[in-house]
């Protein structure tokens, strides 16, 4: 069977909820679409298609026969970043045009309808002041309805293109025929829809910043070794198999497989976890994190759009593409829409001219608290100025752009904030959560954790205890090892080489240290292998009501001693929490580690709920138990 291919095709010209909807219904009707998606707010439309049935070519003569644009050749950062302030300097430009000339026509409109002044020549003033703010700063607007009623589709800009030139024709009527002139509210609806336009196209410019950021993170250049000698070449020229010199302090530039060398990697883009990440030959790196201490030699396993931030990128340009619940319902109502504003429109100029004493006794009895309704005008006055102002109160532009920009927003902020939408509907989803889990370390804590206390038994000294666990925790790459290491290093402890090495997941490790059984771990794991804690117990005690986590070590079933450490909790992390809470959201604290440093930190941070001394493993089905109880579940960390 042929996989399905995906395309995102950036598409010009789209305006409204219409344009989206006549671009969805034209495009899924294509034989070979299996789904197809169109994104107001991003200007693209996201297809997934059999390309035995369907070409790409095919889809953008479709697109492009319907009135609207394909950038057929993708962007660089630079020509998308220069092409977005073209856009918004043209949209502040008519704007400003189109309140120039309405502004004074505002005022004379003011003091005619409220005072009855009278101006000589007022309705050639209407016709000059109002004509570059129909013609030449809407003139979009009307080349948009143009292109749509050649493919027999109305859109939004189809009922401010009619409600702005009809408004504007009554102002060169009235020179032929007794009927009031209404050029200069049209000026004024043009004027406000251009306000619209220029707001949608700062939201939008907004909205795409995320990706934008992700964008940036590429590396420029790649630093190669061919044939012993370095080579520096541009990113888009790297190829699988290259080997890349990565030195200390410099980004990683594709994905690839350490070949030579050791270093600790910061990898807290792409995992959020905030420890260096320790690499030796045949370990895996990503793309765009950070080598900090040795020089790495490493072969490019993945370039080009195959690599993790690629990858990155895409799921969010494909989450923002895709629409949730109730955007889809939004669609298809507008899709109706228009067409139905339209009859009613027309309905209400047939009404008007049909029964006109009814309306006029209608409007006469309003005319008392509303002061611009002329009950004096002729009957087609007022009934064209009935369908004007149905034509344009009913243009719900915010309607089709609101819901996508919002989802535009928030995946792109999530994913600057190391958040992953794999699909809207998530985010819809999400307004029925009513609890929240939250890892401990890394998540609710810095991740950066130190030893602060380190008790002996009898008959062992500090030096001799963390000389042992720092020998046993070499191996690990978990936050609290790293710390327990880093104390014995920095005190000029050699480590003891380590034999039969095993990591008990959740309790700790053990190995052979010098010929004699050392372990290092939790309360658990010394009461799995009948190691007396008594001597120490009323200090592990008082350590673990500080919101310590214990790591105990003992050798040949002999407790040495009691390694106490802290992991500070993040700065907003209690701000974090008490939001949470105010949106009715219970927050709910998820660790391996005991239960008694468990709840001295929930309770500084204002968690009533803990699930404590959890194992690795077992935390997804903790998360289904939750679930099961008929909690809607989200999990942090």
């Amino acid at each position: 069977m042929q996989a399905l291919v995906k395309n995102i095709i950036p598409v010009t010209g789209m305006h409204c909820a219409s344009c989206v909807a006549k671009i969805e219904k034209t495009l899924s009707q294509l034989a070979g679409v299996n789904e197809v998606t169109v994104n107001l707010a991003l200007n693209q439309a996201v297809i997934e298609y059999d390309p035995k049935l369907l070409s790409q070519n095919e889809i953008y003569t479709s697109i492009e026969g319907l009135g609207y644009g394909v950038r057929r050749g993708p962007l660089s950062s630079g020509d998308e970043a220069a092409e977005e302030t073209l856009q918004l300097r043209q949209a502040r430009k008519k704007l400003l045009v189109a309140w120039g000339f309405t502004t004074p026509l505002m005022i004379l409109m003011l003091f005619h309808m409220f005072f009855g002044l009278e101006f000589p020549g007022y309705g050639l003033l209407e016709l000059l002041l109002g004509l570059p703010v129909i013609f030449w700063a809407g003139a979009d607007t009307h080349k948009r309805t143009w292109a749509g009623v050649k493919h027999l589709a109305a859109t939004m800009d189809t009922l401010i293109s009619l409600g702005t030139l009809a408004s504007y024709a009554t102002g060169l009527a009235a020179f032929v025929y007794p009927i009031e002139s209404y050029a200069g509210v049209g000026a004024m609806i043009m004027a406000f829809h251009l306000v619209g336009k220029y707001l949608e196209t700062v939201t939008m410019g907004k909205a795409s910043q995320a990706i934008k950021k992700l964008i940036r993170l590429e590396v420029k250049k790649a630093r190669l070794l061919v044939d012993g000698e370095e080579r520096e070449i541009p990113l888009q020229q790297l190829r699988v198999g290259d080997v890349m010199l990565i030195k200390p302090g410099e980004k990683i530039p594709a994905d690839g497989e350490v070949i030579d060398g050791e270093s600790g990697v910061d990898e807290s883009l792409a995992t959020g976890e905030s420890m260096p990440v320790a690499k030796k030959k045949g370990d895996q790196v990503i793309g765009t994190t950070i080598n900090q201490q040795g020089a790495l030699k490493v072969k490019a396993t993945k370039v080009g759009q195959d690599t993790f931030l690629a990858q990155v990128i895409k799921l969010v340009q494909e989450c923002q593409g895709t629409k949730v619940p109730i955007q889809q319902f939004v669609d298809r109502v507008i899709g109706y829409f228009v067409p139905a504003v339209l009859l009613l429109a027309l309905l209400t100029l047939i009404l008007w001219l049909s029964f006109p004493e009814f309306f006029i006794n209608l409007i006469t009895k309003a005319s008392y608290s509303i002061p611009w309704i002329k009950p004096d005008l002729s009957v087609v006055s007022l009934g064209i100025l009935s369908m004007v102002a149905v034509l344009v109160i009913a243009c719900p532009c915010a309607l089709g752009l609101a819901t996508p920009t919002a989802l535009m927003m928030g995946s792109g902020l999530g994913a600057a904030n190391g958040i992953l939408i794999r699909r809207g509907e998530a985010i819809q989803a999400m307004k029925g959560i009513t609890t929240m889990v939250f890892d401990k370390t890394g998540t609710l804590t810095r991740g950066q954790p130190t030893v602060t206390d380190v008790i002996t038994a009898e008959g062992f000294d500090e030096g001799r205890v963390l000389q042992l666990a720092a020998s046993l925790e070499a191996f690990s790459e978990h936050p609290l090892a790293q710390s327990v290491i880093k104390r014995a290093r920095d005190k000029g402890l050699k480590l003891i080489p380590a034999e039969k090495f095993e990591a008990l997941t959740g309790l700790g490790v053990k190995a052979q240290l010098a010929g004699k059984a050392a372990v290092a771990g939790s309360q658990k794991l010394m009461q799995q292998l009948d190691i007396p804690l008594v001597a120490l117990e009323h200090r592990i005690g008082e350590l673990e009501g500080e919101a310590k986590t214990i790591v105990i070590v003992a050798v040949d079933k002999q407790l040495a001693g009691v390694i106490a450490i802290s992991d500070t909790i993040k700065d907003n992390a209690e701000a974090a929490i008490a939001e949470i809470k105010k949106l009715g959201i219970e927050p709910v604290m998820l660790t391996g580690d005991n239960w008694r440093t468990a709840r001295a930190m929930a309770q500084k941070l204002g968690i009533e709920r803990v699930l404590a001394e959890v194992l690795p493993d077992q935390k997804l089905a903790e998360i289904k138990r939750l679930q099961a109880e008929g909690e809607q579940v989200a999990m942090v960390g």
